[in-house]
């Protein structure tokens, strides 16, 4: 318990756990000592490619100059990988639901430092609003959206089936993984501090948005927050990108809550064309995915010739120079 709770504060504030990492390579190996030479930066700076289809807008930029926490997951894969790396199955899907959905908005839901709505702003004119609980993650992603001039509108709270405050839990290992815990209660540990949460129907209805696109990735929420969405997706139709992880019990829930909607289930996987299926088995998608597109109808064949080019277009986006870090 000491240990989590020692982790929890590490993750908790960059600075203490850029402090630590420090002071870890003072110690020996067999005492948790680390390489010094394998350490995160403070910062990383460095060029993100963006994809572009010829059959696509000509407005937007074709790279962003990113300043980003070093020590964060995502900033990582897309400094070592591009965006040709990072999940180019469900991002191609993605930004062809964002080109043949109808007019409205994009919501990136779960949405880390804001790759899949800084896409879509970058390639589409849609109004796009990300929604990210954890402060360091919401800030990220502002700072994406502002080094492109894309504006992202950055919404700092939770999504589920309620509206109210909730606990965030932040994962000791890996800032993909933070999740939330329903109810407001005092907070027990330090992993877990008090954010508000919002259902996408109430916040969609107050907004005045109207999605036609919208992502989910919570780490284990994704039902709670389709529950929470239902009268959008009655009213709206959005093509839906969801990631569905294995052995949750997330595909049952999710099934029953879509299956009066009509919706038409898709694997995200290498195979273009994919065939609709009758369930949802998060097996169906790799590991590395995990995603399902949920399409308000059946897809035609010149949704799938834009996922193809869209993914012509995302492996060339691989990863630039290194043009400097800060220890």
């Amino acid at each position: 318990m000491v240990t989590d709770q020692l982790r929890a504060l590490v993750r908790r504030y960059p600075i203490v756990r850029f402090a630590t990492q420090r002071l870890r390579t003072r110690l020996p190996r067999r005492l948790g000592g680390l390489d010094p030479d394998r350490l995160p930066p403070w910062m990383r700076r460095f060029p993100l490619e963006l994809p572009r289809t010829e059959q696509g807008p000509a407005s937007g930029p074709d790279r962003v100059e990113l300043e980003l926490p070093g020590d964060l997951t995502v900033p990582r894969r897309l400094e070592e990988g591009g965006l040709a790396q990072y999940g180019p199955a469900g991002l191609s899907c993605f930004l062809a639901a964002v080109e043949h959905a109808e007019p409205g908005a994009v919501f990136d839901v779960g949405s880390g430092v804001g790759v899949y709505a800084a896409l879509a702003a970058a390639r589409s004119r849609r109004a796009v609003f990300a929604f990210e609980p954890a402060p360091e993650l919401a800030a990220a992603a502002r700072t994406v959206s502002d080094s492109g001039d894309l504006g992202v509108t950055v919404v700092g709270t939770a999504v589920g089936n309620y509206n109210g405050t909730a606990r965030l839990r932040r994962s000791p290992y890996n800032d993909t993984c933070n999740t939330t815990v329903s109810g407001g209660t005092a907070l027990t540990d330090l992993a877990h501090s008090q954010v508000p949460i919002v259902s996408l129907s109430r916040w969609a209805e107050e907004a005045a948005a109207h999605p036609r696109v919208v992502t989910v990735d919570t780490a284990g929420s994704e039902p709670d927050v389709v529950a929470g969405a239902l009268e959008v997706l009655r009213r709206h139709r959005p093509w839906i990108l969801v990631k569905v992880r294995p052995d949750l019990g997330l595909e049952e829930r999710l099934m029953a809550l879509l299956e009066p909607l009509g919706y038409w289930w898709y694997p995200v996987h290498e195979e273009v064309p994919s065939s609709p299926r009758g369930r949802i088995d998060a097996r169906e998608s790799p590991s590395w995915e995990r995603m399902w597109l949920l399409a308000p109808h059946e897809a035609p064949p010149e949704y799938w010739g834009s996922v193809l080019a869209w993914r012509s277009a995302l492996a060339r986006c691989l990863p630039a120079m290194r043009s400097g870090s800060e220890n």
